[in-house]
């Protein structure tokens, strides 16, 4: 150090000592030269003492001497003037007073933190690190900015520690002294390379790489799709809906038989909450451990220090619907047994204890940490296990079964297959889980055995044919007996389904006994079809009857509106009757009492006129009877009269009938005066005359007419024209003739001729 000093003061004479032999020669000379080397000498002066430095750069202070000596051992940074690289720096501008054969000034770059990204510190100088320590403590010194505060606090807080730091940089522009610290961007390196050896610039090469590989200078972010470098699995595919499970690097290790650290800072103290891990000290000072935390990050966006704790991203336990999540718990305190002392399969803990918990998760996502625990899932709907080879539902509990080999009692060895319905409660879900592990190990090593065992002691009882037929029989017996034994292991039995046995050889030998079986049940469904068809016929009866009194309805139908509208409207005229009849009669009665006041106003002067009336009658009463009597005696007399003239003029007609001697000639006169008054001539103008006479007989004969009056004439006198022929007999001839007569004297009338004829 002596040398150093006297070599600088050396220099400063001999320099002073030119420039005083160069200002006499100047002087000396009289001219303008004098003033020429005086400016030259300030300027040299001048360039010896300033120094600049640009705005987007910092100045490092390298002091070569010093009169406060070297550092001290141990020390990197020059904190009270002592030679080697000062802790202040020079920032942009124009700074006097640093000699260049006293000082050198290092030009870097300003430290520049891309947004989005993180820069991480590693401290040359400070307190060495404590044995149980990782990474640096973190101090007030203005993001690293200030060297003396992290060298030495004024506050007499603690001192920076050499080494990597906990703090981390976030984006922006930091004037950072290199000589004292190294920042590490993704980038690029700050850091004055004056200062660094070959082993320190490929370990700072190296921390460098291994931020890289775990994405360490971006934000950890947990996402519905997480696509950090960090979570993508070795196969290449990306995470949904992930959580981050931290690891801690730095801090007290963990307490023997502990694997996960408990979570803290949720005392309540501000200086305690870690805020995600973000802030170390805080994780530290709340008594946070090193190791695999028990607390996870959800969603979010975290700026933590990789170099502090490394996050592995791990997606999200779903439980889904129709399943319950059993947790197997490896973290929390010893807790006291929650199933009893009849339960002798483990404990049952409460939620937070080490073990299986008592209340299952329900359907749902959670951020649940799988090194703190497992989660089990159990199915709470009902489920099919096939005991049929070669067969397997997609839970694929079953696809270790096969259907069950049977020896039956008539030696035939079929293989059953089977299929049960299995049901599990989801309160029960947990005991089942301590009871056999998984709900595959209770199938493999439970049921299994239990149900091979049960239907081959079955199948020993039974005949071929007595499994084939007996089959719902066997399945209802089943069903009851398994759902017994499965109750005792707090599952329950829904369903037990048998299928058809069958023999691996084709030896037809059930093949035959299922053909009988085909015959008789051919036999018994004919039986039944024929029935069948006769009840089908009766029934076909019956609907052609229902269809032919459906196609009359619409008539009934019609008939029954038509009697319906004929009631409603004898109502309505029944209705209108009534009140034309209560009109009526209302008229009737004023009319009645107004006649019966005329009658009560008439009843005065009536009396007077029926007094007269009664006289006036009795004396028409005398009158009439008066008159009456002479009628009667009257038509007596007229009576007797009519009579006697009658009878005299009967007995005159009598008489002239017996004076002619023959009726007929009273007749032929009575004919003669009739046809003097006729209408028609006496002659007709063409006669026609039938005759069966002969000249012997007159020429003439009777005729027909002569015949007639013959007849009417005898009919009438009583005489017999004919001899031997009886009276009724000669009546009827006598009407024939009549009649026919008549009928011809009415056509001849019509056309004026007039027939005659013997016949």
């Amino acid at each position: 150090m002596v040398l150093v000093l006297a070599v600088a003061a050396k220099i400063i004479v001999e320099t002073f000592g030119l420039i005083a032999s160069v200002v006499e020669v100047a002087f000396s000379s009289g001219n303008g030269l004098a003033f020429i080397i005086l400016v030259a000498i300030a300027l040299l002066l001048l360039s010896m003492c300033v120094r600049y430095i640009p705005h987007n750069r910092v100045g490092v202070v390298e002091k070569l001497w010093s009169s406060q000596g070297s550092l001290s051992e141990g020390q990197i940074i020059s904190l009270a003037g002592e030679a080697g690289y000062q802790a202040q720096l020079l920032r942009g501008g124009l700074h006097f007073g640093y000699w260049r054969w006293q000082y050198r000034i290092h030009k870097t770059r300003l430290v520049t933190i891309p947004q989005g990204e993180i820069g991480y510190v590693y401290a040359r100088d400070g307190e060495p690190l404590s044995p149980s320590q990782t990474l640096g403590r973190v101090v007030a010194c203005n993001n690293c900015q200030d060297a003396v505060a992290f060298l030495a606090p004024a506050n007499k807080g603690p001192r920076g520690q050499r080494g990597r730091q906990r703090a981390i940089l976030r984006e922006g522009v930091f004037a950072i002294n290199p000589a004292l610290f190294v920042v590490i961007t993704l980038s690029k390196v700050y850091a004055l390379a004056q200062v660094q050896e070959p082993h320190e610039r490929k370990a700072v090469s190296q921390w460098q790489e291994e931020l890289q590989l775990v994405n360490g200078f971006q934000p950890v972010i947990i996402s519905r799709r997480s696509a950090l470098p960090e979570s993508v699995p070795a196969d290449g595919t990306v995470a949904d809906d992930t959580i981050g499970i931290v690891t801690i690097h730095d801090g007290a290790s963990l307490a023997a038989g502990e694997l996960i650290a408990p979570p803290v800072g949720n005392d309540g103290k501000p200086d305690h909450d870690h805020n995600n891990f973000q802030d170390p000290e805080a994780f530290l000072a709340a008594g946070g451990r090193r190791g695999r935390q028990y607390q996870t990050l959800t969603d979010g966006t975290y700026f933590i220090n990789r170099w502090f704790a490394s996050v592995e991203t791990n997606p999200k336990t779903v439980v889904p619907i129709g399943y319950v999540g059993v947790v197997v718990s490896y973290y929390g305190r010893t807790g006291s047994d929650l199933s009893g002392a009849a339960f002798r399969h483990g404990e049952r803990v409460a939620e937070g204890e080490r073990g299986v918990w008592e209340r299952p998760l329900g359907p749902g996502k959670y951020a649940f940490n799988t090194y703190a625990g497992k989660i089990v899932l159990v199915p709470t709907t009902n489920f099919v296990l096939h005991w049929i080879t070669g067969r397997m539902e997609t839970h694929r509990y079953d696809e270790n079964l096969r259907s069950i080999d049977l020896v039956t009692r008539d030696a035939y060895e079929p293989s059953l297959p089977l299929s049960v319905v299995v049901h599990i409660d989801y309160q029960r879900a947990p005991s089942v889980i301590q009871r056999f592990g998984d709900v595959k190990k209770l199938i493999t090593q439970t049921l299994d055995p239990l149900l091979s065992a049960y239907f081959r002691d079955i199948a020993h009882r039974k005949t071929m044919l007595q499994l084939l037929h007996d089959r719902d029989v066997i399945q209802r017996e089943a069903l009851a007996e398994l759902r017994r034994r499965f109750h005792e292991f707090d599952i329950e039995c829904v369903d037990v389904l048998i299928g058809k046995p069958d023999t691996a050889e084709a030896d037809g030998k059930i093949e035959s006994l299922l053909e009988q079986l085909r015959m008789r049940q051919l036999s018994i469904e004919q039986l039944e079809t024929y029935e069948r068809q006769r009840e089908a016929n009766d029934k076909l009866r019956t609907l052609n009857e229902a269809k032919a009194q459906a196609e009359m309805q619409t008539q009934l139908t019609n008939a029954r509106l038509q009697v319906q509208i004929a009631e409603s409207k004898g109502d309505s005229e029944l209705a209108l009757a009534r009140r034309q009849n209560d009109r009526t009669i209302m008229q009737a009665q004023t009319e009645l009492t107004n006649t019966r006041l005329k009658v009560q106003m008439a009843e005065c002067e009536g009396d007077a006129e029926l007094a007269r009336a009664r006289r006036h009658a009795e004396q028409v009463r005398i009158l009439a009877e008066a008159e009456s009597q002479k009628t009667r005696l009257t038509g007596r007399g007229e009576a007797q009269r009519i009579l006697q003239q009658g009878m005299a003029e009967a007995s005159v007609l009598q008489r002239k009938i017996t004076s002619y001697g023959d009726p007929r000639l009273f007749a032929l006169t009575l004919a003669s005066r009739e046809l003097a008054h006729a209408t028609q001539p006496l002659v007709p103008e063409r006669l026609f005359t039938t005759s069966n006479g002969s000249a012997e007989n007159g020429g003439t004969g009777h005729g027909l007419v002569g015949t007639l009056l013959n007849l009417l004439v005898a009919e009438r006198s009583g005489f017999s024209l004919t001899p031997g022929v009886d009276q009724p007999e000669m009546k009827d001839i006598v009407e024939q003739l009549t009649r026919d007569s008549l009928n011809l004297l009415r056509e001849s009338a019509k056309n004026g001729e007039v027939v005659t004829s013997d016949e």
